[in-house]
């Protein structure tokens, strides 16, 4: 794996200059000195020639001789017996200083959030990972920071947005707390920006950063991750070995060597203009081959790129079947979108009932159309039907109806606990009845639980209207659904990487998202959700079968391909037959180690620098007492 343009040009040199933090700068020093930071000087200085380092050893003793005016200047006020700037003028020099950075920085956010559905333009999240690692390279932990941090607030902004359904301060709070997780990947990669083979480095903090969302707070959010930006792109096959780790991993690798490519070019650029300036003599007699000799970096970290972009092609994606099943989804539509889609009470119940009697009609008329299974959405029934005897007899009637099992998601009160509800997938045979069930695991904080109710409560009346708390689920949801063992998983937790292994560890053959995006329709989110779904067909080696009350509500087949969808708040019926698997995929039996491991070099790689660099200042004060 080449290390960038740092191994063949300040490596091989010793130049020490890569290790010392930038200088201070102004924003007016222009986008040669922004974009490649201190380190980038030796290279010019390097091109000058052996004439222009001979001025400068002439001049060193007049600089060393206005070292102490320039250092008296440089102190300013204080060194004149002045008082310290205030914390308003000190922001005001930074906010002067840092504008243009930062405009880029919000600049390439906002095209990492285009790069997600419903737009999908995946490139931008290359063009978007290059950008940032370009504007942090070559500052200060603090600066990089900042750089983190302003290029994540309308990068989850515009992710977000969806979130206005329930406000905008919504969308703005959330954006600013999973924007802070990029403060520390910002001074990450401002600190590993002066090691040689940075752009690996850079692309261990974007996991880093992804596995710390993951998981805090409150279990973690880990929308956005770079991998659902690319579940239709070459690096997508990579999901079957290392799952969506390893995916963010080569799309954020791919950046940072397109960034290196750029100062690599930008360099030779450099150093051919001082061969112009300084010695046009020698430039014109100078051999073609060792003017295009400063382009051998650019080819090769290009080439590095387009290797680990075509990686994905090698990875064979298994789609054969052990044996298939007939299955129908059921999208029985909601009374209305937003916050107030459940409407009147059963209301969302008898729409899926009539839907799957009208099936069951079409069954009659041709019984070779007859599923094995159906599958209902999570919520599909807004009542517990244990305890409400309406709700009961409107599934019950449904499912002997159509003669098969149904896996049917309603909303249960907890047998033990008062005052808590689950949300569960629940087989109901039509036969026995309700029979083996899931419960969902992770609840989603704020929207199906509320942390800290007691305290927030009062200062957030908003809240109320979430009345009572789920209560999580302690296993996976392995089910056996009439003639398929099926793996249950309930609307978000098709984000979380380790609830959807355990489902398919545990023996699920294929996988149902049974989730209810009718409070965010036709915003976005059902689409980023969708994308999820075909990320984990390949991760997984399955099929997977998204059932949603409004929409969207799909079947993937095991390659990613979406083989059928509906359209948003119509009722439908979807009706395949999909593959059952056993096998497992190479990502399913190494689990989380691809990511701990590139989390942890990661995090090394900033402790190497930070140790580095100190080295380095220390060897600078020995030699200039």
């Amino acid at each position: 794996m080449p290390s960038g343009p740092e191994t063949t040009a300040e490596a091989a040199t010793g130049d020490p200059a890569a290790d010392r933090p930038e200088e201070p700068r102004t924003a007016a020093s222009g986008p040669a000195e922004g974009a490649s930071g201190a380190a980038e000087r030796p290279v010019a200085e390097r091109a000058d020639g052996p004439a222009v380092a001979a001025s400068k050893a002439a001049a060193e003793p007049a600089g060393r001789a206005g070292g102490a005016s320039g250092a008296a200047t440089a102190v300013g006020p204080e060194a004149a017996g002045g008082r310290k700037p205030g914390r308003g003028a000190r922001l005001a020099g930074f906010a002067r200083r840092e504008w243009r950075r930062s405009a880029a920085a919000a600049a390439a956010g906002v095209a990492l959030g285009l790069a997600f559905p419903p737009y999908g333009l995946w490139p931008l999240s290359l063009l978007s990972v290059a950008a940032l690692a370009l504007l942090t390279r070559g500052r200060t932990a603090r600066q990089g920071a900042w750089t983190g941090f302003v290029f994540g607030v309308p990068f989850f902004f515009v992710l977000l947005k969806w979130l206005h359904v329930i406000g905008w301060d919504a969308v703005v709070g959330l954006s600013v707390i999973e924007a802070l997780f990029l403060l520390p990947m910002g001074a990450g990669l401002a600190l590993i920006s002066r090691l040689p083979a940075w752009p690996l480095w850079g692309a261990c903090l974007w996991v880093a950063q992804e596995w710390a969302r993951d998981r805090t707070p409150f279990g973690g959010f880990p929308w956005g991750r770079l991998a659902f930006a690319n579940t239709g792109s070459p690096y997508t096959p990579l999901a079957a070995l290392g799952g969506a780790p390893l995916v963010t991993f080569a799309v954020a690798l791919t950046g940072s060597l397109l960034a290196a490519a750029g100062l690599a070019l930008w360099r030779s650029r450099a150093a051919a203009r001082a061969e112009r300036t300084e010695e046009p003599a020698a430039a014109a007699t100078a051999p073609a081959g060792g003017r295009r000799r400063p382009l051998v970096p650019v080819a090769v970290t290009l080439a590095a790129a387009g290797a680990v972009t075509a990686a994905g092609y090698a990875v064979p994606v298994p789609t054969d079947a052990d044996d298939t099943v007939r299955i129908a989804v059921i999208q029985g539509n909601v009374q209305q979108p937003g916050m107030d889609f459940l409407g009147r009470p059963m209301k969302i119940l008898n729409n899926h009932v009539e839907a799957t009697l009208r099936l069951a009609e079409e069954v009659k008329k041709n019984p070779e159309s007859r599923p094995d299974l159906v599958i209902w959405p999570e919520n599909a029934s807004d009542l517990d039907p244990y305890k409400h005897r309406e709700a009961y007899a409107r599934i019950d009637q449904a499912v002997k109806a159509v003669g098969v099992p149904v896996l049917v998601g309603a909303l249960v009160d907890h047998p033990s606990k008062r005052g808590y509800v689950e949300n569960q997938g629940i087989v109901w045979d039509p036969v026995s009845g309700p029979g083996a069930s899931y419960t969902k695991q992770h609840p989603v904080p704020f929207g199906e639980y509320v942390p800290f109710r007691e305290q927030l409560s009062k200062v957030i009346s908003r809240l109320d209207r979430v009345p009572r708390d789920f209560y999580p689920g302690d296993h996976t949801g392995v089910l056996q659904v009439g003639p398929a063992r099926l793996g249950d998983v309930i609307c978000f937790e098709v984000a979380y990487d380790e609830i959807v292994r355990d489902t398919v560890n545990a023996g699920a053959r294929a996988l149902v998202i049974q989730t209810n995006n009718a409070t965010y329709g036709r915003t976005g989110q059902p689409e980023q959700q969708l994308v999820m779904s075909k990320l984990r067909a390949i991760e997984h080696g399955r099929a997977v079968v998204t059932a949603a009350p409004s929409g969207i509500s799909a079947i993937v087949g095991p390659d990613g391909t979406v083989q059928q969808r509906t359209e948003e708040f119509t009722q439908d019926v979807l009706t395949a037959t999909i593959p059952l698997r056993d096998d497992r995929t190479v990502a399913d039996r190494v689990g989380a180690a691809p990511e701990w491991v590139l989390a942890m070099v990661g995090v090394l790689s900033c402790a190497a620098a930070i140790v580095i660099g100190r080295r380095g200042r220390t060897d600078e004060k020995g030699q200039h007492p």
